[in-house]
């Protein structure tokens, strides 16, 4: 019996094709442009800056600062004021009095970061050139001072060796876009889940199956392992977009540096959580427009609280309190320290476990509803 009602939601489902294309078209989509769209913003080596300089000192210090940032690749000289972000004006006797400054006038609408990453990157080229003309005026001196201070090399590389949680390199966008996306694209079985549970209904089927002797528990069991398969297959599809085709579009490729176990205990523990919510809806709702709105409207709400929509680290501290009662940011966070962190299947259990807990406990309230709404003949 729980065979034949397993293969009776297989079937359901496959025929509803618009849903499947919204389960797996729409997420892997989103991934794509999102990660190609964020892409500058995990990579300082692609900022870039048009700045127009101009040098009223004429001396050595002056030139080579002009000269380092021609050869910047985050900067390029325009020789055009309205052309350029950032006028850089050096005043007269600016290598001999370093009472002196620089003037910077900013010539477009940019944010205080932008200002505040350009101000960053040119003082190296300030120092540098400091330096330089120190290392000359000592060469008659102290060769040795002089051969040292001109070995001086100012560049980030040098400065900081930067790891990201025991990583050598920081996430790229891929390793941003696909587990937010995995996490919101997985909730949207709401959309075939409540069509098939309300055409049930009304249909009398659930009623029918019901007087056969047929527990509620079975029930939700052979309509969950349907969605079940489902999500997985979402996951794979939508790692694979991440590891394969987004590198088609100039974009790193996904790097997956956890265990396929931990991969696999998230995304069934998030699927169960997926499908508590989702039954519990489909369930709730008096028709399938109904179910499919409260649905949308709640993965929204969801996806926006949980770091979805926003990622959790700019949002207010009161924000990220909040959005650790979304179950998104408990499947979000279990996928990033796989992807990040290089964590096992025992670093995400605490995430697994909340997920699997709260599906459950959906599961549960929704065979409560069901079983009532039977009994009335709802």
């Amino acid at each position: 019996m729980l065979s034949a009602m397993i293969k009776k939601e297989f079937l359901l489902v496959l025929r509803d094709k618009h849903a499947l294309l919204a389960l797996f078209v729409m997420p892997a989509i989103f991934i794509l442009i999102m990660s190609v769209a964020m892409r500058d913003q995990f990579s300082t080596n692609t900022i870039e800056f048009t700045v127009y300089a101009q040098d009223s000192d004429k001396t050595q210090i002056s030139k080579k600062i002009i000269s380092d940032i021609k050869e910047d690749k985050n900067f390029t000289l325009v020789s055009h004021k309205t052309e350029a972000q950032f006028l850089a004006y050096i005043p007269k006797n600016y290598s001999k009095d370093t009472n002196k400054k620089i003037e910077l006038v900013v010539n477009k609408s940019l944010k205080s970061d932008q200002i505040e990453i350009f101000k960053s990157m040119l003082s190296k080229h300030l120092l540098s050139a400091r330096f330089t003309s120190m290392a000359e005026t000592l060469k008659k001196y102290s060769p040795e001072t002089s051969k040292i201070l001109s070995s001086i090399n100012i560049s980030n590389e040098n400065l900081y060796k930067v790891k990201y949680n025991d990583l050598k390199s920081m996430p790229n966008s891929t390793q941003q876009s696909v587990p937010s996306w995995i996490v919101f694209g997985m909730f949207f079985i709401i959309i075939p889940m409540s069509t098939i549970y309300v055409n049930e209904r009304k249909q009398n089927t659930l009623a029918r199956l019901n007087s056969m002797n047929v527990s509620i528990l079975w029930m939700s069991i052979s309509k969950s392992i349907p969605y079940l398969v489902i999500n997985q297959i979402q996951v794979a599809i939508m790692l694979g977009v991440g590891i394969f085709l987004v590198p088609m579009f100039n974009t790193s490729a996904l790097e997956i540096n956890g265990s396929l176990g931990a991969i696999a205990t998230i995304s069934l523990a998030l699927s169960v959580s997926a499908i508590g919510v989702s039954t519990l809806i489909a369930v709730s709702a008096s028709s399938s427009e109904q179910a499919t709105t409260i649905g949308g409207i709640f993965n929204i709400l969801l996806g926006a609280i949980g770091g979805v929509m926003v990622p959790k680290y700019i949002m207010p501290e009161s924000m990220q309190r909040i959005s650790e009662f979304s179950p998104m940011s408990w499947g979000l966070d279990g996928f990033l320290d796989i992807f990040l962190k290089s964590a096992n299947a025992s670093m995400i259990l605490e995430d697994a476990l909340k997920l699997f807990v709260f599906g459950i406990i959906s599961l549960i309230i929704s065979m409560i509803i069901l079983r009532i709404r039977i009994n009335k003949g709802l």
